[in-house]
């Protein structure tokens, strides 16, 4: 059977390369070596005048300079969150040994972009707004619009690398990361293509970022204390603390990847989802469409729960969303949730909206690689109502065979993606 014959049930889905832009360090060593430290990103806002807000600290990406990938004038033409997608992609590819330049026509053709954000251009339409509203109509920029469209870094990144398969974006909110793996997972089954690029951006630490999110009081206020404030599962939890990134993630078919010489990672072998058709912000408080997504993603898988070793949680800090997690947990794997090692790396990275679910899915395949589950900082007193059996403030080595990355978006979008070790 050749590559471009269709057949979902032989065409396995692997992960060959990795790259992140993370407020822990702007490559994958540099992120998965904080988070094996237990370090915090966050720390006062150093990119705006935060003294009005109620919250005045993030994880900000620091160090990072957008004219190491493009000269002055692309640069200016696209928002951080283009920059950001931009960078974790050369990573990723560098990463997969694949050179765009030296692929063939054809290569190209079968290979795509699944490239997601869960807002886009904030900076851009802040700025833009500003600049109409102080100097009017003629001051908005002609790159107003393709500056601030979610679906620009996968555009700029098959522009950039000449790939032209599928290409789309993924917006859901904070499960968009999932969500482009999802995709990407579906296209190469369907034989619609045997290397997507996927991934998720966000660049939203900003006045109207900031201010929006303390407007729905989702935002912990412990500015006293901001490497402290991220505390998943803790029960003094007071909210999440926004962060700004990227992950990339190179997924192929297996054979693809083997007649290449290729390193394996890992295998994506499913991504389930659901939806809590519940409420616009708050999960359900049974965790009930998690608990739908979470068996979802094992049937596709053909994996029993009790096979399942590690799971990245998607909890954000928030008094809700962790609990409902937890119960989540807990009501789908029963007794087997104290046999499995659950965390969350939001405790370090902050929560980055449209790009948590790759940038964890990065740290959930290195679980795999390296036997070790990066640890939940900041847990002083674990919740009673959080009753999962957490990797509390250090990391924990053990085999890591199946892990488990879980992303939710506002809307009620639930999703769950299965990683197996690749044999």
């Amino acid at each position: 059977m050749s590559d471009h014959t269709p057949d979902p049930s032989t065409r396995r889905v692997v992960v060959t390369g990795l790259g992140a832009v993370t407020p822990l360090g702007l490559s994958v060593e540099a992120f998965w070596n904080a988070l094996l430290r237990g370090e915090s990103g966050a720390r006062p806002i150093a990119s705006f005048d935060a003294s009005a807000f109620p919250t005045r600290f993030a994880c900000e990406v620091q160090g990072f300079d957008p004219l190491v990938y493009f000269d002055r004038k692309q640069a200016r033409h696209l928002d951080p969150f283009c920059h950001y997608a931009v960078a974790a992609s050369d990573e990723a590819l560098r990463d997969a040994a694949l050179n765009p330049e030296a692929m063939e026509p054809g290569e190209r053709e079968r290979a795509g972009i699944i490239f997601g954000s869960g807002i886009g251009g904030f900076h851009t339409l802040q700025t833009q707004a500003r600049e109409y509203f102080e100097h009017g109509a003629r001051r908005i920029s002609p790159f107003f619009i393709p500056m601030i469209i979610p679906n620009m870094a996968g555009g700029v990144l098959s522009i950039r690398y000449g790939f032209q398969g599928p290409n789309h974006a993924v917006v859901s909110a904070c499960a968009t990361g999932n969500h482009a793996l999802a995709e990407g997972l579906s296209l190469i089954r369907e034989g619609q293509a045997d290397l997507i690029l996927c991934g998720g951006s966000e660049a939203s630490v900003s006045e109207m970022g900031i201010g929006g999110f303390n407007a729905m009081k989702a935002l912990s206020t412990r500015n006293d204390s901001p490497e402290t404030a991220s505390r998943p599962f803790d029960v003094e939890r007071d909210g999440f603390v926004l962060g700004d990134g990227a992950g990339a993630l190179v997924l192929e078919e297996a054979g693809h990847a083997l007649r290449r010489g290729a390193r394996i990672y890992a295998e994506l072998r499913a991504v389930g989802a659901s939806a809590d058709a519940y409420h616009m912000s708050a999960p359900h408080p049974e965790g009930r469409g998690i608990v739908l997504a979470l068996g979802k993603a094992l049937t596709e898988a053909g994996l029993a729960p009790e096979t399942v070793d590690s799971i990245n949680m998607h909890a954000t800090s928030t008094p809700l969303g962790d609990e409902s997690e937890a119960k989540a947990v807990r009501t789908f794997f029963g007794a087997h949730a104290d046999r499995l090692t659950a965390t969350s790396t939001k405790s370090m990275t902050g929560h980055l909206l449209g790009a948590a679910g790759a940038v964890e899915a990065i740290a959930t395949v290195l679980s795999i690689v390296h036997g070790v589950v990066p640890p939940t900082i900041n847990l002083t007193q674990q919740d009673p109502a959080c009753d999962v059996n957490v990797a509390a403030n250090e990391a924990v080595r053990r085999p890591v065979r199946v892990a488990l990355n879980d992303a939710f978006g506002f809307g009620g979008h639930n999703t769950c993606a299965v990683f197996v070790a690749w044999e």
